[in-house]
């Protein structure tokens, strides 16, 4: 039941029927990376699976997201801030965490 409800929510994510509201202190401008690193925000999971370093930081600091064969399939064309509101261990601290790893590594095009 989970699932499908997981998969209803993320399709409708990804349709644009469900907007996201607010932004968080770690999107603000004065905090957002550098367009040569990913985001949290911003970046999608499939470009954050198919780089091996951005990999390894998901594998790392979220296992059970990244075990999680939705977040490996529906969710590679969201942000880890839109599927925040499904994944419990995403929280604002974890967020900052993955962002502060992701800004010592180079995103790649």
């Amino acid at each position: 039941m989970r699932k499908i409800l997981i998969a209803m929510v993320l399709a409708a994510l990804g349709t644009g029927a469900i907007s996201l509201l607010g932004s968080p202190a770690y999107a603000t401008e004065a905090s957002t990376p550098a367009a040569d690193h990913y985001s949290v925000a911003a970046t999608k999971v499939g470009k954050l699976i198919d780089d091996p370093a951005a990999a390894a930081i998901l594998k790392q600091l979220i296992p059970t997201v990244w075990n999680n064969e939705m977040f490996q399939s529906q969710g590679r064309d969201l942000a880890l801030k839109d599927i925040q509101q499904y994944e419990p261990v995403l929280t604002e601290e974890m967020l900052a965490k993955i962002q502060a790893e992701f800004d010592k590594i180079p995103a790649k095009n």
